[in-house]
């Protein structure tokens, strides 16, 4: 299923890759950079413990009136509107730190309104673009039940791993990408937080997976024995309009064999037949 919002960073085109790549065997998934929760929410929910996290408190509220809430949600924003002025006055008590002071419902339908609205999802300046609010209740709606056993934590990333890590944990990261960090509202990730990152995922017991911008500082940073780079791409959505088929290039970084999922289906494939011919 799609995730019923969008966010800067956002996996939407990544998802089916970060996917494939997963180990075949977890019991605890930890999204520990959650923004949109797009490869969450296209991941099938299972046996397995789920976990999303972020660091942005105003997002962490807005999942959890999805989960706890959508019909309270669903009614604050029935009647909002798709306006200039409407927008800047919500943008301003954002930017003045008045969202923190409201209830959880009227907080995370202000914060949702800046998401749908703003340019690019970046929550400062009014997209201009037409938008029909109830046209995303269906979403909302759908995402409310598949959050019902998703636990949703507000932890910076360090203290979130070292709480969820056992060995059957398995932790998938979507951090800023490298030079990017500033447009990340309300996170407080540096380009120090790259180094900090590094070293608690190399500490772990469970299995990591991250996904980065390929650029040579990340390519340094993660230069250590044991840890596993694969390099893909996507179209660079950003440049379609002046550079038709324009790719982005992005890494998968993680201390286990990528292929390990495609290598159990291939053997679970070659049993399947070997059975049909015995029969």
């Amino acid at each position: 299923m799609n995730s019923f919002m969008s966010w800067v960073g956002g996996k939407k085109n990544l998802r089916d890759e970060v996917l494939a790549r997963f180990p075949p065997y977890y019991e605890r998934y930890i999204e520990v950079f959650g923004g949109a929760g797009w490869v969450l929410f296209h991941k099938p929910p299972g046996m397995d413990f789920e976990v999303w996290n972020d660091y942005n408190g105003n997002l962490t509220n807005l999942y959890r009136c999805v989960r706890d809430k959508p019909n309270k949600l669903k009614y604050k924003l029935r009647y909002v509107l798709n306006s200039r002025e409407d927008f800047d006055r919500i943008a301003l008590l954002h930017k003045r730190g008045i969202f923190e002071k409201l209830c959880d419902a009227d907080r995370a339908s202000k914060f949702y309104q800046l998401i749908r609205y703003s340019y690019a999802s970046g929550l400062d300046s009014f997209g201009s673009q037409p938008h029909s609010m109830w046209s995303d209740f269906p979403m909302i709606d759908l995402a409310a039940r598949r959050l019902q056993k998703v636990v949703i934590e507000n932890k910076d990333f360090e203290k979130l791993i070292k709480q969820y890590d056992r060995s059957v944990s398995f932790f998938y990261c979507d951090p800023p990408y490298f030079a990017t960090e500033s447009y990340y509202k309300d996170v407080g990730f540096t380009a120090k937080d790259h180094i900090r990152l590094r070293d608690t995922l190399l500490e772990i017991k469970g299995k990591f997976l991250v996904s980065y911008n390929d650029c040579p500082e990340i390519r340094e940073i993660w230069d250590k024995p044991n840890i596993h780079i694969d390099e893909i791409s996507r179209l660079n959505n950003l440049a379609q309009r002046y550079d038709g088929g324009c790719q982005y290039a992005e890494l998968l970084i993680s201390n286990y064999d990528t292929s390990e999922r495609a290598k159990a289906a291939c053997q679970l494939s070659l049993f399947d037949d070997e059975t049909i011919l015995e029969v």
